[in-house]
């Protein structure tokens, strides 16, 4: 079995939580060599930004679903969150502001998604 068939069929059979965490870390890593990236490699910067602007963005569309089984509070945290890192990353586009609090907050959510149910 090649190594791209392997990662397809463990891929498909994942948890929905731990196709996120790998979501966040693939997006989370971009973000970070984006940021080491010289500030004129405009594409580099835009493609890392906008992947993790639009992960952000689905993440906020499918907690606004009535639907989705997270609790309310925690629904409503993400969709704050995800206007912000709309927000923040704005600013990081125009250089005024850093890539690091995006990425600090995907860290963040990964130590959540991380975070393993007892029993």
């Amino acid at each position: 079995m090649s190594l791209q068939a392997y990662q397809q069929a463990a891929e498909r059979s994942e948890q929905p939580r731990d196709s996120e965490y790998r979501l966040f870390g693939e997006v989370t890593r971009a973000l970070i060599e984006a940021a080491e990236t010289p500030s004129d490699d405009f594409k580099t910067r835009i493609k890392a930004l906008d992947w993790n602007r639009r992960l952000w963005m689905t993440l906020a569309a499918d907690c606004a679903r009535p639907n989705n089984a997270l609790a309310a509070d925690l629904r409503a945290q993400i969709i704050s969150l995800s206007m912000w890192v709309g927000r923040h990353t704005s600013a990081v586009v125009r250089q005024e502001e850093a890539f690091e609090p995006l990425i600090e907050i995907n860290r963040i959510m990964m130590q959540g998604l991380g975070v393993r149910a007892l029993g």
